[in-house]
């Protein structure tokens, strides 16, 4: 029976246990997709991601990412997992601290800064495109969530590869206290084409500007515990709704304590408005996956 080499990766956190897992099989040559969609709803993790050998000169490798119902073209904590799991096993070493990844959306260029447990890796998020949603929408997603969304930044889809419905909540507590309704989740986000709910509100003080939350129930994923391109789909949102300073910002970003983690993710958004998210990598798992 052939091993694959696996590893499980907290990303965003360097502590285990604390982020959002993603299992990483480093040896996907001969699987098909029908196995690899077998293997990631057997994890029955957020996501699971298989590494590819690249297509083009470009990339340093390839990467396809699943959840556990479904491929992804892009994501972001599976990104970052994934350059941590790879850099670890020394199967690749950056060129002038930069790695490229091939994926279904194209090269996504990934930024290591240091080494070992002072690793951080950042991604610069795919092109984005922003659709307002329609008022029937936006009431649909404030009955599944339970409580109004503010009404002056009007809620839209994100489409970073991911596709995120996104709205910003009066604060943090607001969006702690939500308990969305998951079968109509479902529904909407089948309808409209998404891959789920992102929803955020400022913090009143603390190390953290806003705290965020990411709801995929249609994907099998109820709440993603700590969701790169959640968080990637809010800062684009927040740049196009005026709500960052027009010369760009840097900030801080919490996420996962109602589903027992305490995730903390890096955000900047340039002049340009150009949006990079980071983090720290640790790995929980390192073994073998036979079949």
């Amino acid at each position: 029976m052939l091993k694959r080499a696996y590893k499980v990766v907290d990303a965003f956190s360097s502590r285990p246990f604390l982020g959002n897992p993603v299992a990483v099989i480093l040896d996907a040559e001969g699987l098909d997709t029908a196995a690899m969609q077998a293997i990631a709803g057997w994890t029955n993790l957020s996501e699971t991601t298989f590494l590819l050998p690249p297509s083009t000169p470009e990339a340093d490798y390839r990467l396809r990412i699943f959840t556990p119902r479904s491929e992804l073209p892009f994501a972001g904590h599976p990104t970052l997992g994934s350059a941590h799991a790879m850099l670890e096993a020394g199967r690749v070493t950056p060129r002038n601290g930069k790695l490229v990844q091939e994926c279904r959306i194209g090269l996504v260029n990934l930024t290591v800064d240091s080494e070992g447990p002072e690793r951080r890796i950042t991604l610069d998020l795919p092109a984005a495109t922003v659709t307002p949603l329609a008022a029937a929408d936006v009431a649909e997603m404030e009955a599944i969530l339970g409580r109004p969304v503010d009404a002056g930044a009007v809620p839209s889809i994100v489409n970073v590869g991911a596709v995120w419905a996104v709205a910003q909540m009066a604060d943090a507590e607001t969006v702690l206290d939500l308990r969305p309704d998951f079968a109509r989740s479902v529904k909407f986000e089948q309808r409209l084409g998404i891959t789920g709910i992102t929803v955020f509100g400022a913090h009143g003080g603390g190390e953290a500007a806003i705290e965020v939350r990411s709801f995929a129930p249609s994907c099998g994923v109820e709440e993603d515990p700590v969701c790169g391109s959640g968080n990637g789909s809010v800062a684009v949102f927040r740049r196009d709704r005026g709500l960052l300073p027009a010369g760009g910002a840097d900030y801080l970003a919490a996420q996962g304590r109602r589903v027992g983690r305490d995730g903390r993710i890096a955000v900047k958004v340039d002049a340009t408005g150009k949006v990079s998210i980071g983090g720290a990598c640790v790995t929980c798992v390192d073994g073998f996956l036979a079949g």
